[in-house]
């Protein structure tokens, strides 16, 4: 099992609501490969270096997870498409 790290920005038009579904979402798709979640943290929102998409902020998130290597491509996968997300990132942390 490695540990990864996922950055994900979602959009700033979004209410409480949609955000923390949008974020559901996201934890679904670990879960559903085979992921455990460690820790999810919310950095709120944060003003971009530059306009991304017409917006200038948005609200980051970090979710930490173990899974499998096959786990975080199949999450990259269903992530890409998701409509408010504007960027997202997944990383392998070394132990």
């Amino acid at each position: 099992m490695n540990k990864y790290e996922m950055t994900v920005v979602i959009s700033a038009k979004l209410e409480e609501e949609g955000r923390t579904a949008e974020l559901d979402k996201v934890k679904a798709f670990v879960e559903k490969f085979g992921g455990t979640i460690a820790n999810i943290d919310d950095a709120g929102k944060k003003k971009f270096a530059y306009e991304i998409q017409k917006m200038r902020e948005g609200f980051y998130y970090f979710v930490r997870f173990e899974s499998d290597a096959a786990c975080p491509a199949e999450v990259e996968k269903r992530v890409r498409i998701m409509e408010n997300v504007i960027r997202y990132l997944c990383v392998r942390q070394d132990a």
